[in-house]
């Protein structure tokens, strides 16, 4: 069975004594303690050599074993340490430097929430600058102006004589018939409408407007002459007043209001 080994090197790996090793060997089973101890070191040298152990052992049982004294044979291997398991209580409870750790940790956390908070309010901030900035910075839209209202193309006279009855003539311009002439009570509003209108005016003081625009007429006791367009009024010499020789008849129509 022996394979030229150095039977201390068996020796070490089977934890079989080499001297028991050399009884196996020389079939001196006599040497060993009993039949349970052959039988189990047979099995465990035929194992380390790579033989058929269960075939030794049944040789040995039929030729050597003595009759009464079979046994449940043991297998017999090196001794196993056990390492003792670590319980999980076996440094104790948590002392003081577990809990100021978890402590500390849980104080990180916060911060570190607070941090992201801060910041991303602190972004939103800064976008909503930047948004209003840019908004500052636009050129401001130019307001559409409305468009003038057009410019009138005929004129409304408005006579109210306002200390007694006042005689008043009009006409349209030089050799053109008189649109009005006559005396208009006072406090009565007379109008008259044309591209142009010239007016003499008895005496004051009246009230004269053009277009709606008042026409400063200063007190005189002595007749008074205006030319009236759209856009001037003219204030007009002796010479040039309306209603003169040569003037035809009255046309037109006027407006009359009292009050």
């Amino acid at each position: 069975m022996r394979q030229k080994i150095d039977i201390a090197e068996v020796e070490a790996a089977t934890k079989i004594r080499a001297k028991y090793l050399r009884a196996l060997e020389n079939d001196e089973f006599g040497l060993l303690p009993g039949s349970t101890f052959v039988k189990t070191f047979l099995r465990t040298y035929a194992e380390y050599l790579g033989l058929d152990a269960t075939l030794l052992v049944e040789e040995y049982r039929v030729h050597y074993e003595p009759r009464g004294e079979s046994e449940p044979m043991q297998h017999f291997a090196p001794p196993r340490r056990d390492v003792p398991r670590r319980s999980r209580y076996a440094s104790g409870p948590p002392g003081p430097g577990t809990a100021v750790g978890v402590l500390v940790v849980a104080i990180l956390v916060i911060f570190a929430v607070l941090g992201i908070t801060s910041g991303g309010k602190k972004s939103g901030k800064g976008t909503q600058s930047a948004q209003q900035t840019t908004t500052k910075k636009a050129p401001p839209k130019a307001k559409q102006q409305p468009a003038p209202p057009p410019k009138p193309t005929r004129v409304v006279v408005r006579v109210v004589p306002l200390a007694g009855p006042t005689y008043v003539c009009l006409d349209r311009g030089a050799g053109t018939p008189k649109v009005f002439e006559g005396i208009i009570p006072a406090s009565t509003a007379r109008k008259f409408r044309g591209r142009k209108l010239r007016i003499i005016i008895g005496h004051t003081p009246i009230k004269l407007t053009s277009n709606g625009k008042r026409v400063k007429v200063p007190p005189s006791t002595a007749a008074v002459a205006y030319q009236l367009s759209p856009n001037r009024t003219k204030v007009l010499p002796p010479g040039q007043r309306p209603c003169g020789p040569g003037s035809g008849t009255v046309t037109g129509t006027t407006t009359t209001t009292t009050g």
